[in-house]
This record gives C-alpha cells, sequence and structure tokens, in this order.
C-alpha cells in the first residue's frame, strides 16, 4: 500500500485569542507538486512552522508518509527527511559553500567528539556533484556567501535542500527576492525535482510560477484553506477570487500582489 507523503487533519495554531490557522486539511501524494497562496497573513507560513516543528501546533494530526509525527523542531522534521527552504534562507553568511551545503552533516575524518576533523575535500567534491546536478554555477566554492549575489545565495540554499531531501522539500518564496535570469534557474531546479519524483509544496505569490510549476493550487484565506483546485482546471480569475474573496478579473500569467 502506497501512503500520501503527508496527510493532515485538522492542523490549528492560536496565538491567544488570534486564530492564524484553522482546520487545515491537507493530503500530498507522491512526487505530486502542490502551491499554497493566500494574501499576507492568511496563514501559508503558519501552516508551514507548524508542520515543520518551528512551532508547535494547538490541534490536529499529521502522517508523513503514514506514520504520526509531531515535531519538536525544524532538526526533527529534517531528520525524517522534510528539507525547507525559508526566506531568510537559514545559511550561514561567514562560511563557504560545501560547510553551508553540509551544515549540521559534516562529513569527518577522525570522530572525536568535539576534536573531530571536517572532512573538507569529501565536502567540496560532494558539493561540486551536486551543484552540477542542480544546474547551480558558482565559480569559486572556497569563498563565503556574504559575498555572493542574492541568487547565489538562494541557489545554494535550494541546492542543499534538494539534495538532502529526498522525502519532502518545501520552498516559501524561493524567488521573491531573484531577478529574472536567477528566478528562471529556480524554476529549473524546481522541474528536475519534478523529473525525479521528489515531492514539493511551494509558497508562492507569483502566480505565472505557480500555473507553470506545480499540479495543484492550494488557496488560504484568514487562515482557513479556501480552495483546492488542480492547476489544468482552474485559471487566474479563479484563484484571485479566493484569495481575495471577490470576484476579479487577473491575467492567467499576473502576480496577484
Amino acid at each position: 500500500m502506497t501512503h500520501p507523503v503527508l496527510e493532515i487533519s485538522g492542523l490549528t495554531k492560536h496565538y491567544g485569542g488570534v486564530h492564524a490557522l484553522n482546520d487545515a486539511d491537507f493530503i500530498l501524494a507522491p512526487g505530486e507538486h502542490v502551491a499554497i497562496v493566500g494574501d499576507n497573513g492568511a496563514g501559508k507560513s503558519t501552516f508551514v512552522r507548524n508542520l515543520t516543528g518551528v512551532e508547535r501546533r494547538t490541534r490536529g494530526s499529521v502522517k508523513f508518509y503514514g506514520e504520526e509525527v509531531d515535531f519538536a523542531s525544524p532538526l526533527e522534521a529534517r531528520d525524517a527527511g522534510i528539507e525547507t527552504v525559508y526566506q531568510n534562507l537559514a545559511l550561514a553568511d561567514e562560511l563557504d559553500v560545501p560547510t553551508n551545503i553540509f551544515l549540521g552533516r559534516e562529513l569527518t575524518k577522525f570522530d572525536f567528539g568535539p576534536f573531530s576533523w571536517m572532512d573538507k575535500k569529501a565536502m567540496l567534491a560532494e558539493s561540486q556533484e551536486l551543484l552540477q546536478k542542480t544546474g547551480v554555477k558558482i565559480p569559486d566554492l572556497s569563498q563565503s556567501l556574504r559575498g555572493m549575489s542574492g541568487g547565489q545565495r538562494q541557489c545554494v540554499a535550494i541546492s542543499r535542500a534538494a539534495g538532502w531531501g529526498d522525502k519532502l522539500i518545501i520552498m516559501d518564496e524561493p524567488t521573491a527576492a531573484l531577478g529574472i535570469q536567477e528566478s528562471t534557474r529556480v524554476e529549473n531546479i524546481i522541474r528536475g525535482l519534478k523529473e525525479k519524483g521528489t515531492p514539493l509544496i511551494l509558497i508562492s505569490h507569483n502566480l505565472r510560477q505557480v500555473f507553470n510549476l506545480v499540479d495543484r493550487i492550494i488557496v488560504f484565506r484568514q487562515g482557513r484553506i479556501v480552495g483546492d483546485k488542480l492547476t489544468a482546471e482552474t485559471d487566474g480569475n479563479e484563484i484571485v477570487s479566493m484569495i481575495t474573496g471577490v470576484d476579479q478579473v487577473v491575467h492567467k500569467d499576473a502576480s496577484y500582489i
């Protein structure tokens, strides 16, 4: 029997009297790419934070490949096979590319606890292979991330997720601060993940991107899921109407912000 990647029932998060997320039901099939859309404050990021252990949910259940889970931290979610690319990237700017890719997973030559020696040569070789697979080109992997462009830094974070996340990858606005060329590179990485059969959840304000990349669109409004549409069976008009709660006329390729 093949279990869904995710089976979420009644996921709810309250901050005192503020109901940020209410009774969210969600299923992600193996290999499926799904977009989560909604206005600012609609509950999208709250949904992801409570799924990945950044916050503890008020109530609800989460099954990951058929197993009930309740992650106490993002590290637990990562260890289970969920890789998340957050908007703040969670990178160490003073470290080089291989060290960032292997952050928390460092390869060692001699393992003596706090006195272990990192195997930098092996980390460099595997990082080069990983970046090549994802189509990311960075001339000098030994430089710190602080000297890189926003697009390069984003691609390092995404390549790290693509390299380790074989069970599920979540991307929160991966191209929000990127130019056209850099956004195209990220979108090609996402297409590559689709070809590999890696399931993905994409949070994006860009409807052009959403319609080009995913199989299904989930719409949040005021802390609730108000729409669940196959991409091939909807259009920008319908999605924006669900996001705002009013009928609007928009072009399918437009962003709704």
